[in-house]
């Protein structure tokens, strides 16, 4: 289910597409629906700006309902009645609910089944169940369920009831699509409910059961700001549990923003006030120091991030040292055991291993062989105004502090680049480049002006 506003959240984005532990609610729940189904098997009904939530999820290979006209979560099964002709069975799946897991989705599957029910609900047990609707149980400790009641319908005995309905069920689909026309509107919302499908169902003499989901967290929906914050708290304590228990040392956890898919070796350390985002994966033995964002990128074994770092898609190869405060912008690739140092900013850079670059330098669109020293203050002269150019420095060239490099360029192996140098043409292999103007010494200039000698005399008009 993934077709309304969420007019709680006071935004102009669909609901689903809001984000928690650094990816969409929506994209969270399919991910747990694809570990217990095939993806073909998945089905997002969608409405609220349907287009940019089918883009958003496109790639993890589910099929789309549209459900045109926003009518209640009993109208979307409607609508998606054609798509779900050919199955025995339907779970139905909030797509603002992101704590699910595989497991509970597999239980529920499960029950449904063994207990050849018309219905299974997924309940839970909440301590405070105040805003939610309650399983009304055929008996106290029966399996079998009457009907669901909304809070504000519900009798005072019916609210000191803590089963709650979750929003996610099981259904038999025969017997779902020949009862779902008795749904009706008759409702402050003008809506077809899908929980009204419990109490329809029982009253056809079909079975209607409820299973209660182990952890009452994982049923939790983000309605409001606050909840999708509580949820985001949670799935990000949990991410650094999973990877404390895996052999990564994460140094005061709850400072961390550590994204549900990043991947991290063991012994690797992070330090506090760290984000590690998106699909970024790290490995064994590096430590990540205080203040580093990672966003999508791939860093190998042994690596040390230094403070204030900052990668985006980009690649470190094992033994590198990055830092303090590099800049490594989409499409760097950085050599083993490179050293990309304080406020070098890197774009769409491949840099050999061994080179250096260690102070106050820009490398963008470039190609740099094994073992370059890259002085301070270099720049990589990338863009002539119309389009970006090709800088090549091959292995074991020595480029002096405050060079600039203008492409196109090739600076040949072995050659240096005299410091301060403008570079505009082809450097061959094993040479020197000049490109700066000769000085000039005036002998005894200063010792003048301090003595009066060398002040320019204004002349009278």
């Amino acid at each position: 289910m993934a077709a309304g506003k969420g007019t709680r959240l006071k935004s102009k984005h669909p609901k689903v597409l809001h984000e928690v532990g650094g990816k969409p609610l929506l994209a969270h729940v399919i991910a747990a629906a694809t570990q217990v189904v095939p993806p073909n098997d998945v089905y997002a009904i969608i409405g609220h700006e349907a287009e940019r939530v089918r883009e958003a999820v496109a790639s993890t290979g589910v099929n789309f309902v549209l459900q045109n006209e926003q009518r209640g979560t009993g109208h979307a099964l409607m609508v998606a009645r054609e798509a779900l002709a050919d199955y025995d069975e339907i779970i139905v799946l909030s797509g603002d609910a992101p704590l699910i897991t595989p497991q509970t989705i597999a239980k529920l599957r499960d029950v449904h089944i063994s207990a050849r029910a018309a219905m299974t609900i997924l309940s839970a047990d909440l301590e405070n169940p105040t805003g939610y609707g309650r399983v009304i149980r055929k008996s106290k400790n029966g399996a079998d369920v009457k009907a669901i009641v909304e809070e504000k319908s519900a009798s005072p005995a019916q609210r000191k009831i803590r089963e709650i309905n979750s929003g996610f069920y099981a259904f038999n689909a025969k017997s779902l699509f020949e009862q779902i026309g008795q749904l009706t509107t008759d409702n402050l919302h003008d809506e077809y409910y899908l929980t009204d499908m419990a109490s329809v169902l029982a009253k056809s003499k079909k079975r209607v059961v409820a299973v209660e989901a182990n952890d009452a967290s994982e049923i939790l929906g983000g309605n409001t700001r606050a909840e999708l914050a509580d949820i985001d708290l949670r799935m990000r304590r949990a991410k650094a549990q999973k990877l404390m228990a895996e052999g990564v040392t994460i140094l005061y956890p709850d400072t961390c923003v550590v994204d549900s898919d990043v991947q991290i070796g063991a012994d690797t350390t992070i330090e506090p006030f760290v984000q590690i985002r998106g699909r970024t994966r790290i490995g064994r033995d590096c430590r990540i120091r205080s203040y580093s964002v990672i966003q999508d990128s791939d860093i190998a074994d042994g690596v040390l991030i230094r403070q204030g770092c900052i990668l985006q898609e980009a690649t470190v190869q094992r033994d590198t040292i990055l830092g303090p405060y590099s800049h490594l912008r989409p499409g760097s690739e950085i050599g083993q055991g490179a050293h990309v140092g304080n406020f070098v900013e890197t774009k769409k850079v491949r840099l050999g291993k061994g080179s250096k670059a260690n102070h106050l330098t820009y490398l963008g669109d470039a190609e740099i062989g094994e073992n370059v020293n890259i002085g301070a203050g270099t720049i990589t002269c990338n863009y002539d105004g119309e389009k970006k150019q090709l800088t090549i420095i091959e292995d074991g060239v020595f480029v002096g502090s405050d060079s600039t490099l203008v492409a196109p360029l090739t600076v040949g192996k072995g050659s240096y680049i005299a410091a301060g140098s403008c570079v505009t043409d082809n450097v061959p292999a094993d040479s020197l480049a000049i490109g700066r103007a000769r000085q000039i010494v005036k002998e005894n200039w200063a010792k003048q002006k301090r003595e009066g000698r060398g002040k320019i005399v204004r002349q009278e008009k």
